[in-house]
């Protein structure tokens, strides 16, 4: 392949016979669908949309992207692709840190899992090639546990270990990727996927090996032109300045909760009133903040790194509090106590599962507790902590009422007979933005590809105008506009994503410096609207892939809690949620049918 910036080497393992093959990856697809992100969809569409998500037979991706490993800022990203045993649908999972990197220094673009193991393995990946390897000896082991074991074995020195814990092993259907350094590949229940191959941890050693941009004196002039908008003091990611650099993802906390916009009590109410500055970015900041590390080729250091230091859980070091996390185990349970939130986080980083949609189980459960909804299982109260940590381990190992909530929220929730209760999209549970605060968010929420998120469009960048595009800046409380403004988002997300660059470059970086980096990188002629239709393809591919599936018209939905129950919190008070109306402006503004992508729209952007 002509291209600069790829390795051009994928492995195609397979689990069952034992056997690795080594492939280029088709340039067509690369100019079409990036690497990463879009790249990973391209491989599970060519392995078949209707596969069970448990069966052999599906894909297990770990995909890179063209600037992975670079000197690209704010690189070190790595997508786990597969179909996802939570939703059904194509899913995609990033975390940070320096696996990205090491992978790409490796030799690789990507590792692509099929089959099943007969026995717990691991993969050691070094110098271009994989090898299978037992892994008896640590299958049943946390992260932590897991993570220390390898670097005894091969030495803390230019390695990285992606694994799972115990959730993974067991196949709860929110369990994730954990890597080195507590980063995590949390949504969508990748990690089980990993589990139900018998596939404990993915070993990277690999000393640092930057690739070369195809464009040097090209790539100088995009790479210090993403760096200066990225380190200026009008940015959100300024290095030691900016909040998200100082204060981390946290720092939205207040912000939320003081407009309206943050669901509390499983989204009964919109606010967390004083109580959500207990466990804000700024009272981590002043109170349990030991240090801030950073990911590869990042100058912003938003990771958190707390320590306990009093109490229960006195002397735990962990990292990280970060917004989602702290929201879902705090304000959406009742719970205030930072500590607390603190150990869960660190519990869910061990076990190996998603905090968000940990949370978002706890918070439904303790509603269903509250109104005697649980038949027989037990109840939870709000806000109680101790019962929190206890259940947490009941639920990484399936037992008792765990084995109930590990099913994930929408599908506990039909248990207990509830499933209005479900604040959930797809069967994934929603992150940390009320969508009667926060209405792009909304929509975001329903036409996100791989169930509720935040991270397909992230439209508080606009309504909260924290972002470089002040021309797509918009009224939170306002749903004109926003189908236009959701999909301008999916699009250019779907293409950073691909890149694959951090979600958070979109607070300084803009389209131009997205294509300037990809044309010198890979030598490609590339321009801003290049970028846009680029990810266009992606996100239809990926609607594509999941109407294949059998997720279809009327797909696109919103709890009824959210359209139905005005706000009565200030900064929203008396606002629903007009998701009927947003999602006509969205349709039209993608050309699909009621969440349907119709051949001429394939045609058109040439995906068949």
């Amino acid at each position: 392949m002509a291209l600069g910036g790829y390795a051009n080497h994928t492995a195609h393992i397979n689990l069952t016979t034992g056997k690795v093959e080594y492939k280029p990856i088709p340039e067509e697809w690369a100019r079409k669908y990036i690497g990463a992100r879009g790249l990973g969809v391209r491989f599970m569409l060519e392995n078949g949309p209707q596969v069970e998500p448990f069966s052999p037979d599906n894909l297990l991706c770990f995909m890179n992207g063209p600037m992975t490993g670079t000197a690209a800022n704010m690189s070190g990203r790595i997508a786990v692709v597969t179909k996802s045993p939570l939703t059904g649908t194509v899913t995609d999972s990033h975390m940070g840190g320096w696996s990205a990197a090491r992978l790409r220094w490796a030799g690789f673009d990507a590792l692509l899992f099929k089959g099943k193991a007969d026995k717990p393995v691991y993969a050691y990946v070094s110098d271009g090639k994989v090898e299978l390897r037992d892994a008896s000896e640590v299958w049943g082991m946390g992260v932590h546990d897991t993570v220390k074991h390898f670097q005894k074995k091969y030495g803390e020195k230019d390695l990285s270990v992606m694994a799972i814990g115990q959730a993974g092993e067991n196949k709860i259907r929110f369990a994730g990727w954990i890597n080195e350094d507590d980063r995590a590949a949390g949504r969508g229940g990748t990690g089980a996927v990993g589990g139900s191959k018998n596939l404990k941890a993915v070993v990277v050693k690999a000393k640092k090996d930057f690739p070369k941009p195809a464009d040097k004196e090209g790539w100088k002039k995009a790479h210090a032109r993403a760096l200066s908008v990225i380190m200026d003091e009008a940015n959100i990611t300024s290095p030691r300045k900016g909040g998200l650099s100082v204060y981390g993802t946290n720092v939205l906390m207040n912000i939320t909760s003081n407009m309206g916009a943050l669901p509390a009590m499983n989204s009964q109410v919109t606010s967390f009133g004083e109580k959500a500055e207990k466990i804000s970015g700024e009272f981590v900041n002043d109170n349990i903040l030991v240090n801030d590390p950073t990911c590869h080729a990042c100058p912003v250091a938003c990771k958190k790194e707390v320590e306990v230091k009093e109490g229960p859980y006195k002397g735990l070091h962990m990292e990280s509090v970060e917004y989602e996390p702290a929201w879902a185990l705090g304000a959406n349970c009742g719970n205030d106590d930072i500590a607390s939130v603190a150990k869960l986080i660190d519990l869910c980083n061990d076990y190996g599962m998603d905090p968000i949609e940990l949370g978002n189980v706890y918070s439904m459960f303790m509603e269903c507790s509250e109104k005697g909804y649980t038949d027989g299982h037990g109840t939870l109260a709000w806000g109680d902590t101790a019962g929190m940590v206890a259940i947490t381990e009941k639920l990484a190992l399936r037992q008792g009422v765990g084995d109930v909530l590990a099913e994930g929220t929408t599908l506990a929730a039909k248990t207990f007979g509830h499933p209005e209760l479900a604040m959930a999209v797809k069967g994934q549970a929603i992150p940390a933005y009320d969508p009667r605060g926060l209405k792009g968010m909304g929509l975001g929420y329903a036409t996100s590809n791989r169930g509720a998120c935040h991270l397909r469009a992230y439209t508080p960048a606009a309504e909260l105008n924290i972002m470089p595009f002040q021309s797509l800046s918009a009224d939170p409380l306002a749903w004109e506009g926003k189908g236009g403004l959701v999909k301008v988002f999916q699009d250019i997300h779907a293409f950073s994503d691909s890149m694959d660059l951090c979600k958070f470059s979109a607070f300084a970086m803009g389209t131009d410096e997205y294509a300037a980096q990809y044309a010198a990188m890979t030598g490609v002629e590339f321009t801003t609207d290049d970028v846009l239709v680029t990810g266009e393809r992606i996100y239809n591919l990926e609607r594509y892939f999941n109407n294949l599936a059998g997720i279809g018209e009327g797909s696109d939905y919103l709890p009824k809690r959210f359209s139905e129950e005005p706000s009565t919190m200030p900064g929203s008070e008396g606002q629903v949620c007009e998701i009927n109306e947003m999602l006509a402006e969205y349709y039209d503004a993608r050309g699909w049918q009621n969440g349907v992508v119709p051949e001429a729209k394939l045609k058109e952007l040439e995906i068949i």
